[in-house]
């Protein structure tokens, strides 16, 4: 296992962009990396955006984003409205979106959805992205979830059993509308973790995982 490292950046602001289609996928997908790099890049600046995501789920998603970023030395966070479960249809108004974000904010990371991902508003969300940005490091996190599309991810992020715990809380915390669902559950997240960490021999058992389709080494 090959460990590559974001260097020269741990005093700089580095500039990470996490991508949403609604108020919990970012923290689900890589809640645990986030809380990583506030650890290890304190200096960094992020936008956080969520585009699906009205009344309550609005109020959950902001909350939880400023819990999961409160470790960074800036924060922009951004809850839009697109309609739930037709983000096909709104892919246009989707894209000019992630357009403005690119322009207002030059991003080092982007973190979107798996491209693979058999919901179609997070399918979308990767496939924009992808147009959207077209030279930066693009990292696709997985969701757990009952269509079984999980995939076979090439890049990783030990996470310690502090940070799982912490991520664990805020999920649980902030999104009361989500706790009736099987799969939100400590132990189900929990799972995904352990397998990830296994795959990366992790030193602490857990990781989450990411799709990384493209990587300059040096440029």
């Amino acid at each position: 296992m090959i460990g590559l490292e974001i260097g020269g950046f741990s005093d700089r602001a580095i500039r990470i962009l996490c991508v949403g289609a609604h108020s919990d996928d970012i923290e689900i997908g890589a809640g645990g990396t986030i809380l990583e790099l506030a650890q290890q890049y304190p200096a960094a600046h992020v936008s956080w955006h969520v585009l699906s995501a009205e009344g309550q789920r609005a109020d959950e998603a902001r909350d939880s984003a400023a819990y999961f970023t409160s470790g960074f030395a800036k924060a922009e966070i951004h809850i839009h409205e697109f309609p739930d479960g037709t983000f096909p249809a709104q892919l246009g108004a989707i894209k000019r979106t992630l357009e403005a974000a690119r322009a207002s904010f030059p991003a080092h990371i982007v973190f979107t959805h798996y491209r693979g991902d058999l919901h179609q508003d997070h399918r979308t969300v990767a496939e924009v992205t992808w147009q959207t940005f077209r030279d930066h490091l693009i990292l696709e996190y997985e969701i757990l979830k009952f269509d079984g599309d999980l995939g076979v991810p090439n890049a990783y992020v030990p996470v310690s059993d502090e940070v799982r715990g912490i991520k664990l809380e805020g999920l649980r915390r902030f999104f009361e509308t989500q706790r009736d669902k099987d799969w939100f559950t400590d132990d189900a997240l929990s799972a995904l973790l352990r397998i990830r960490g296994v795959e990366c021999r992790s030193r602490s058992g857990y990781a989450e995982a990411f799709y990384c389709r493209k990587a300059v080494i040096f440029r």
